[in-house]
């Protein structure tokens, strides 16, 4: 009896070394299946849209071609500018305001005086013509972008085709710093192995010298197509991207849209919006025990106090989004007609938005980062295509679709993806929370200073950065 039994349980055991692979196998076999195809299914659907004016033509190709263009000026724009200067209404500020209460009107004064007197317009517009620009018409509108490719191509070097997306309330002119280093990085001491870049800067549509839309609803999955039809139509297959503010969003778009076509995504500011009692229990804890929640002691010093750096300190950050989401034409009727107005507006942004200290300075220490020149060139993109209020539309179309930022949260991001977290950036997003969309995140890192305007602020940080990411990317 017991050698039968013993015999039985041999037999029954000899089944199961048999069995249980081919169990496990097989339910591997399923589990592997179950991700591939759901990796396939968890991209944004590309579509397509019509943007132009009236109703798209049935019949008819569009023109695919790329016509250079030139930023031009005359004396009746210039003209019409100082005289709109020369009306401006000084309203005084409060004691000791400086700039809680927004733009400072002392220093708006100063600004005013020197735009007027010494700011050359056309001395601008020859250091922005100096990048090659073209128009294009995708999906009924014309697209403008800058296309810079290096002079020089060391023997063995790889160029790789990298577009870049500027946000509100900047435009292309943002990356005008950050372009030599990436296309010429040995010429500017940035000696980076093989890795040399040919740099595309388009302008959102509806932002500087890329047509308005005419029709309603276009938000940053249209704005993520047409980037991808702009690439595919100057001949790339594959492209690294990189964006902060809404150019975050709309590269991130276009990652979920069309991994195949992404090498690599670089960021500067990321959207994470996952709410939940799990994160409420995370922010809860990590502000005593840090390590046990994922985040770092530098998350905790850039994410702590809470109320005060996550809540108050953006909600008297954004009361242009409130407006700007729900009626933009209302107030920007006024912008797109005074000139001053529109300054004090957009310049307002590059203060607190590059360092929240600013608030404190009665110049909201504007010019130690930045050149009143570079700060009124960006304003006069928007001044001389009266792009203000379509720029601020862009908001509209988002979040009234997606209040919170969060729909596209639910699709992952599955290309090599690289962070670059300025420490006063508006708010910070750890690296444990990073990986709720972003599924391959291969860098991530502490810038030492810098803001919102990454690109414009801190060039060599922020290329120095790519650099490194595009290196593993291409090691990999």
């Amino acid at each position: 009896q017991t050698i039968s039994c013993f015999l039985r349980s041999f037999e029954y055991s000899q089944k199961n070394a048999v069995l249980v692979p081919a169990a496990a196998l097989g339910v591997g076999g399923v589990l592997l299946y179950w991700l591939r195809s759901g990796h396939k299914m968890k991209t944004i659907d590309m579509g397509d849209g019509w943007w132009g004016s009236g109703e798209r033509p049935l019949k008819g190709k569009e023109d695919e071609s790329i016509r250079p263009f030139k930023i031009e000026t005359s004396d009746k724009e210039i003209e019409d500018l100082h005289q709109r200067l020369d009306q401006f209404r000084f309203t005084p500020h409060v004691e000791g305001a400086a700039f809680h209460y927004g733009f400072n009107s002392s220093y708006l004064r100063k600004v005013v005086a020197y735009w007027r007197n010494q700011f050359d317009w056309r001395k601008q517009v020859e250091v922005l013509n100096k990048y090659p620009h073209f128009h294009t018409t995708i999906e009924g509108i014309d697209i403008h972008f800058i296309h810079v490719k290096p002079s020089y191509v060391p023997h063995g070097r790889a160029v790789q085709p990298l577009l870049m997306v500027h946000g509100w309330p900047g435009s292309f002119y943002e990356f005008y710093k950050i372009i030599p280093l990436l296309t010429e990085p040995a010429r500017h001491g940035l000696n980076e192995g093989d890795v040399v870049f040919e740099v595309i800067c388009p302008s959102i549509p509806g932002y500087g010298f890329s047509e308005a839309p005419h029709q309603k609803e276009f938000d940053s999955i249209a704005a993520a197509r047409i980037f991808h039809k702009l690439m595919n139509r100057l001949g790339f297959k594959e492209y690294y991207l990189q964006g902060g503010d809404w150019g975050s969003r709309i590269t991130t778009n276009m990652a979920q849209m069309l991994p195949q076509s992404v090498k690599g995504l670089h960021l500067n500011l990321i959207f994470v919006g996952k709410q939940g009692l799990g994160r409420l229990i995370c922010i809860m804890l990590g502000a005593y025990v840090p390590w046990l929640v994922g985040l770092s002691r530098e998350d905790a010093r850039r994410f702590y106090p809470f109320m005060q750096k996550n809540i108050y300190d953006v909600l008297r950050e954004s009361g242009y989004l409130h407006i700007q989401a729900t009626k933009p034409d209302t107030a920007g009727c006024g912008l797109n007609d005074s000139p001053v107005g529109l300054a004090a507006y957009i310049l307002e942004k590059f203060s607190t938005w590059t360092d929240k200290s600013f608030l404190h300075k009665d110049d909201g220490g504007l010019e130690s980062k930045y050149s009143l020149d570079e700060l009124l060139t960006n304003v006069m993109i928007y001044w001389v295509t009266s792009s203000i209020v379509s720029s601020m539309r862009f908001y509209k179309e988002n979040f009234s679709k997606d209040p919170d930022l969060t729909a596209h949260g639910r699709v992952g991001v599955y290309v090599p993806t690289g962070i670059a977290a300025f420490p006063q950036e508006i708010v910070h997003t750890p690296r444990a929370w990073v990986k709720d969309v972003y599924k391959n995140v291969i860098s991530y890192s502490y810038m030492p200073r810098g803001g919102h305007f990454a690109a414009f602020e801190e060039p060599k940080l922020l290329a120095q950065d790519i650099m490194q990411f595009v290196r593993k990317v291409e090691q990999l």
